[in-house]
């Protein structure tokens, strides 16, 4: 039976302090009920002996001290969990929010899930069509990968995401294949366009969708991606699914945190984020992974914004200590009017060589990848030079390179927000470039396979 108190002390902001209580433990669930009868959920932050701070998931206005009372109700924030969810739109604290009936859930689960057990993982090795070249040919994403998208406020993150979205899947076989999103502190005509995004192409069949609009509550902004892992774990390790989660916008998130902490007075770290910051941020990415012995896996994309543009911001650089990589998007390139504007350069996924080869993509993928890095870094050096010095003050050769540059950035990474370009196309185009450049420049492919691709 929840135990019910008439002891609330103060409340400030958020915050709600209620004394007198007994056995009350941290992060447990409670609910206020007003004078009216309306009932408003809150979680347990600290415990002083017989005092209990609670933090409320709605807004504080209308609470009278007196009148109101707190119910206890000895577990921590769940979610109902079944294979229904899969086209459903759901709000941060895990409700139907797209008019449909309630989900009637084969199991509750705690949201607040564990890390996965280093010793029980399993490498991740499979290769993940994501129909972006920029992706797939360079900076491949592999089964069970952590890869976040580094972006800035005005890039186009949201439309990539989408694509990503609507466009994945595990190439050469049946498996099932599902797309966990969740949304934090998003406007709704953002929210509007993923929805109708996923609905238009069919995409919504196979994904779940949580959404925390910005006039939603700090606190359930922190809760919206552990409800969202909580879904990808049970149709991952339960179903025997791939599920790809993409979280946007961590920086909102990691906003929330801040805002929170300031509540509770705790010590700022960092910019003013608390000292945990990584710490909680790693017990979301880490969820991520394949398990030993389970077909199912959770393929993580954690898109950001990086404040004022600096990739040595807490948040960015926090969440690149922990995932596998990053991709980053270019404000030059956006200008240029290349879509999606992904800096092939300075991104990064460490598990590329994982995830490409014979059996995987094909035979000349690792070849062509680092050839195309190669070519593509000096023909920005070369165009970079004839800014300074003009174009006469160019070898031959350098001209070529610059020439292959813009042929690379409009032909291979620039290909719009609705192609769909499997693996084999993508690294035609690569080979297509590569012929601008002469034979004896490909030093980084043997010849066997120069015979086989460059001479076609």
């Amino acid at each position: 039976m929840p135990r019910e108190y008439r002891t609330i002390q103060e409340v400030a902001g958020p915050l709600m302090l209620v004394k007198s209580v007994e056995n009350v433990k941290y992060d447990e669930l409670g609910e206020i009920e007003l004078a009216d009868g309306s009932v408003r959920r809150c979680k347990v932050l600290e415990i002083d002996g017989s005092n209990a701070l609670v933090q409320l998931y709605e807004a504080s206005t209308g609470i009278n001290l007196k009148s109101s009372k707190v119910r206890f109700l000895g577990r921590s924030l769940e979610l109902g969990v079944s294979e229904d969810m899969l086209g459903r739109v759901f709000n941060g604290m895990g409700r139907t929010i797209d008019n449909g009936p309630d989900i009637l859930p084969d199991e509750r689960r705690d949201i607040n899930g564990l890390a996965m057990n280093p010793a029980a993982r399993a490498y991740p090795s499979e290769f993940i069509q994501t129909g972006v070249s920029a992706i797939d040919g360079l900076n491949t994403l592999v089964r069970g990968q952590k890869l976040p998208i580094f972006s800035a406020s005005g890039l186009p993150h949201a439309n990539l995401a989408a694509q990503i979205a609507r466009q994945a899947k595990v190439v050469g076989t049946q498996e099932p294949f599902a797309v966990v999103f969740a949304a934090m502190g998003i406007t709704f005509e953002e929210s509007n366009f993923f929805v109708e995004s996923f609905r238009e192409t069919g995409a919504i069949d196979r994904t779940v969708l949580f959404i925390n609009l910005a006039n939603d509550p700090a606190v359930e902004r922190i809760a919206t991606p552990r409800m969202a892992l909580t879904a990808a774990e049970y149709l991952a390790f339960e179903k025997d699914m791939h599920v790809l989660v993409i979280l946007t916008d961590i920086t909102n998130y990691a906003d929330a945190l801040r805002e929170v902490s300031a509540a509770r007075k705790e010590v700022p770290g960092r910019r003013g984020y608390p000292g945990y910051m990584y710490t909680d941020l790693a017990s979301m990415y880490e969820r991520a992974g394949r398990q030993r012995g389970k077909k199912g896996s959770i393929t993580m994309i954690p898109i950001l914004t990086m404040p004022e543009d600096d990739i040595t911001h807490p948040i960015p650089d926090l969440t690149g200590y922990i995932t596998e990589g990053q991709i980053i998007l270019s404000r030059e390139l956006y200008r240029k009017g290349v879509m999606p504007p992904i800096d092939v350069l300075p991104s990064l996924s460490r598990l590329k060589d994982k995830g490409i080869g014979v059996g995987k993509t094909r035979e000349d993928h690792a070849a062509t990848m680092n050839q195309l890095f190669a070519a593509y870094s000096r023909g920005k050096d070369a165009k970079e030079l004839m800014v300074i010095l003009g174009e006469a003050a160019l070898s031959d050769i350098d001209l070529i390179y610059a020439k292959f540059a813009d042929a690379f950035e409009e032909k291979y990474i620039s290909q719009g927000y609705f192609t769909d370009r499997s693996i084999q196309e993508t690294l035609d185009i690569g080979w297509e470039l590569l012929r601008i450049l002469p034979r004896s420049e490909l030093k980084r492919i043997n010849d066997k396979m120069l015979d086989k691709y460059y001479e076609k």
